[in-house]
C-alpha cells in the first residue's frame, strides 16, 4: 500500500510539473502564491482527468485493484465489480505519516461546481487520521530544536504558514484534536501556539484543544486573526511578516484567550452580564496553579471594570478553594484506583529534563551514541539522579558490555535509581536518532545551565538597581546581555 502510494506521488508530481496536461492545475498553484520550492518540498502534484488511468498504471506494475481499493486508491463498482480512481482532474497533496512515507492523498478540485472542494483518502489500515499530524516528519527538526509547536487545523494552512518561514507548523487532517495527536505533540515540544480559524467553530476548537494540551503539561498560547479568516487567507492578504509578527508572534496566553472568547455574545454594557462575565473570568482564574498569574489578572479585573480588588481576591479565593477540593478528590479517587505507570510523570517536565532522559534513553539502547554524549557532556547532566545513571553507564560499557536493560540494573543497588532507570527505558523513542537531533538534546542540557547563571545574575542587577548602584547594575546589564548572545 506505501509503495502505491510512493509511486503514484511521484508520477502525480512529475504530471504537474512536465506535461501539457498538468500545465493548468501548475497555472493554478503559480496564481495563487505557490514557488517551485513549496511544490517540491511538500510534493505536489496532478491526478488526470481520467476515470481509470491509475487504476492500469497500479495494475501494470503488479499491485492487485482489491488492495489498492481497501489502500483508497480506487473505489469498485457496486453493479460491475470494476474499479476506478479516486482521484481525478485534481491538485494531489501527498500525506505522510511520521517517518516520511507516503500514506494517503488529499485532491482540490480546479473545476468550478465540481464537488467535494477536497476529496480525501479514507481511512485505512496505514492511514488513521487520529494518529496522523500533517508535515510532522519534516517540522520535528525545528519543534525539538525551539521546544515549540505552531498546531493549525489543516494542511492548507501548514503549507502556507512553511512558506512564511514557521517551519514548526503542524496540522490535523480535517478531524479534531485527539489524546494519541496530544502525546506525540508533547513527547517533542514543551510550548504550543494554536492557530485555527477565526470564526466561532474555529474558536471553540481552540478551546478545546488548548484544554486537552494544557493538561498535558504544554504551556499553551492562541494566535488569533481578524474574524472570519483563515491563516492561509491572512497570508495571502496580509503577507508572511505580518502574519509570523502580527499573528504568531503577537498570540495570547490561555488565559487571555479565555477572557476574550467569555467576552463573545455579551454586552457588557448590561449589568447583569458584566457581573456574569466577571464571574465567569474569576472561574477560570481560580484553576490557575500560579499565584502571581491569578494575581496578575485579578488585577487586570480591577482595574477594567473598577471593581475592589480586595473583593475580587475574596471571590476568587471561594472559587479556589472549591476547585482545589475537587482535585484533590480527584487525586485521591485516582491514587486508590490502580496506578499508571511512572512515564506519565515525563509530561510535566521540563525541556533540559524531559532532554536528559531521552539522551539516557538513547544511551541505555546504542553504545555509540553513549560514547558521542560522553564526548560531548562528559557527566554534566543537570539532575543528580541523571549524573549516577550515565556514571554507572559509562563504566558499564567501558568494561565491555552490550546494551542490556537487565544486567545494567544488577550493577545498580539503589532502589530509586533502578526505578527511574526503568521509567526512562519504557519511555517510547524514534528506532533511529540522528546526530542533529542528539545534538539538540545536549544544547538543552549545556543552557539549563547557562540560563540559570543568567537568572542569578539578574538578581544581582535587581539587588543593585535597588541599593541605586547604577554603576553596578549597567555592568552586570551589560555581562547579561553577552551571556546570553553566547546563549544563542
Amino acid at each position: 500500500m506505501q509503495e502505491a502510494h510512493e509511486l503514484l506521488k511521484k508520477f502525480y508530481h512529475h504530471l504537474l510539473l512536465n506535461t501539457k496536461e498538468g500545465e493548468q492545475a501548475l497555472d493554478y498553484l503559480t496564481n495563487r502564491g505557490f514557488t517551485k520550492e513549496i511544490i517540491d518540498k511538500f510534493e505536489i502534484g496532478y491526478s488526470l482527468d481520467s476515470w481509470d488511468f491509475a487504476t492500469k498504471f497500479l495494475q501494470k506494475r503488479g499491485f492487485r485493484p482489491e488492495l489498492m481499493e481497501r489502500a483508497g486508491l480506487l473505489v469498485k463498482k457496486e453493479d460491475t465489480g470494476s474499479f476506478f480512481d479516486r482521484f481525478r482532474n485534481r491538485i494531489m497533496f501527498p500525506i505522510w505519516d511520521h517517518q516520511g512515507k507516503t500514506i494517503a492523498f488529499s485532491g482540490r478540485v480546479l473545476d468550478k461546481g465540481q464537488e467535494p472542494k477536497y476529496l480525501n483518502s479514507p481511512e485505512t489500515i496505514i492511514f488513521n487520521k487520529s494518529k496522523t499530524l500533517y508535515n510532522f516528519h519534516q517540522a520535528r527538526l525545528d519543534i525539538r530544536k525551539h521546544q515549540q509547536v505552531v498546531l493549525f487545523e489543516g494542511f492548507a494552512d501548514v503549507i502556507s504558514a512553511d512558506s512564511a518561514d514557521v517551519p514548526n507548523s503542524i496540522g490535523t487532517m480535517g478531524t479534531s484534536l485527539t489524546e494519541e495527536h496530544v502525546k506525540i505533540i508533547r513527547r517533542n515540544a514543551e510550548s504550543v501556539i494554536i492557530c485555527y480559524d477565526s470564526d466561532n467553530a474555529g474558536l471553540d476548537a481552540a478551546l478545546r484543544a488548548s484544554a486537552m494540551l494544557a493538561r498535558a503539561g504544554c504551556y499553551v498560547r492562541v494566535a488569533t486573526m481578524p474574524n472570519g479568516m483563515d491563516p492561509d487567507d491572512y497570508i495571502k492578504k496580509y503577507g508572511a511578516e505580518k502574519f509570523k509578527n502580527d499573528v504568531i508572534g503577537a498570540s495570547l496566553t490561555l488565559m487571555a484567550f479565555k477572557m476574550q472568547s467569555l467576552r463573545r455574545g455579551k454586552n457588557l454594557q448590561d449589568e447583569g452580564e458584566r457581573i456574569r462575565y466577571i464571574e465567569d473570568v474569576i472561574k477560570e482564574i481560580s484553576s490557575l496553579e500560579n499565584a502571581v498569574e491569578r494575581d496578575h489578572y485579578l488585577r487586570q479585573l480591577s482595574s477594567e471594570f473598577s471593581i475592589s480588588l480586595d473583593a475580587l481576591k475574596q471571590q476568587q479565593l471561594q472559587y479556589y478553594k472549591t476547585e482545589r477540593k475537587k482535585r484533590d478528590n480527584f487525586s485521591s479517587n485516582r491514587n486508590n484506583t490502580k496506578a499508571k505507570p511512572a512515564l506519565t510523570k515525563q509530561h510535566l517536565l521540563k525541556a533540559y529534563q524531559n532532554a536528559e532522559r531521552f539522551l539516557i534513553a538513547y544511551m541505555l539502547r546504542d553504545r555509540d551514541i553513549a560514547n558521542k554524549v560522553q564526548d560531548q557532556l562528559q557527566a554534566e547532566f543537570n539532575i543528580e539522579e541523571h549524573r549516577a545513571i550515565i556514571t554507572y553507564l559509562y563504566a558499564f560499557y567501558e568494561e565491555g558490555y552490550e546494551p542490556d536493560i537487565s544486567t545494567f540494573l544488577t550493577r545498580i543497588h539503589d532502589d530509586n535509581l533502578k526505578r527511574i532507570v526503568t521509567d526512562i527505558a519504557m519511555m517510547s523513542v524514534e528506532e533511529e536518532v540522528t546526530d542533529s537531533v542528539l545534538s539538540d538534546y545536549v544544547k538543552q542540557v549545556l543552557n539549563h545551565k547557562k540560563m540559570s547563571m543568567i537568572k542569578e545574575k539578574e538578581s544581582e542587577q535587581v539587588e543593585a538597581e535597588r541599593s541605586k548602584d547604577y554603576l553596578k547594575a549597567a555592568t552586570i546589564a551589560n555581562e547579561i546581555i553577552q551571556m546570553k548572545k553566547a546563549l544563542h
